[in-house]
């Protein structure tokens, strides 16, 4: 499943939704950001133990990868996401959230054939749900402003 849709949206709070449903249900379930996924391939990589992280990954019955694109991924990065995904495909089920449409990919990950690649697996199964709106954090923010802006100039309604 992707999850596409700007900051404050919902996309991660669907995303922990569905892995607390998994986890209620018996499954195993693990949830990373992008970046960190990232960070601890590249930390295996260096210290020998790439195959046990790709065991690590390839686990759970669901794995949740928060917030592609919001941070930029070192070149390794794209390599490290799409061995993870591609493991796991057709085999057990991907979450990831993303506030970058899908044709932003290349871009995200530095390496269109990557990004491909990565979509071309990511997509044929996939269910793909795009998310706009308002922030949520936004809405209450001004909401607290407009409260306090009443209370301050005495429009408050009682």
């Amino acid at each position: 499943m992707l999850l596409i849709g700007p900051p404050g949206v919902g996309k991660t709070h669907i995303a922990t939704g569905l892995g607390h449903a998994a986890v209620n249900a018996g499954y195993r379930v693990y949830f990373t950001s992008a970046a960190d996924l990232a960070a601890r391939c590249h930390r295996a990589a260096i210290e020998g133990k790439w195959a046990t992280m790709m065991r690590f990954f390839a686990g759970p019955t669901l794995l949740i990868i928060d917030e592609l694109g919001y941070l930029p991924l070192p070149g390794e990065a794209a390599s490290a996401l799409f061995q993870v995904i591609n493991q796991r495909y057709l085999k057990t089920s991907i979450v990831i959230t993303t506030n970058r449409p899908v044709g932003a990919w290349g871009e995200i990950l530095g390496d269109t054939t990557v990004a491909a690649a990565m979509l071309d697996r990511l997509l044929h199964r996939s269910v793909v749900i795009t998310l706009d709106g308002a922030s949520y954090r936004l809405r209450n923010h001004h909401a607290a402003a407009e409260q306090l802006r009443r209370v301050t100039t005495g429009t408050n309604p009682r």
